[in-house]
């Protein structure tokens, strides 16, 4: 298995870390965090284009293939808030897009 934060995409992005679920991480063949490179703007789009680019296998298990929307049953977080219903277009908070903070991508569980 790769370790994903040991393994940046290129020099002079932005380099924004995401955690993935653990049957995710299974498919990509991850350990840990994901490292990524991310072209400004940091949006919530260019970092799952990002993702979807370097791990072809998880295109189609976080966003739909046809609409691009997010799967029902997976939820966005960045800096402790939900961002799983905005805009895809949204730019991501500073603490982010720098890395300091990752982009949670968590599996939804649904009951009562």
């Amino acid at each position: 298995m790769e370790s994903g934060l040991n393994q940046p995409d290129s020099a002079g992005a932005a380099q924004v870390r995401v955690v993935l679920p653990y049957h995710l991480r299974n498919l990509a063949l991850v350990e840990g965090d994901v490292l990524l490179a991310v072209t400004a703007p940091v949006t919530l789009r260019a970092v799952l284009d990002a993702l979807e680019a370097r791990y072809p296998m998880l295109r189609g298990t976080i966003r739909d293939y046809g609409s691009g929307q997010r799967r029902a049953f997976l939820r966005f977080f960045a800096c402790e808030e939900d961002w799983s219903l905005a805009s895809p277009d949204a730019e991501l908070p500073e603490a982010v897009a720098t890395g300091k903070e990752p982009l949670l991508i968590i599996g939804a569980i649904a009951g009562g």
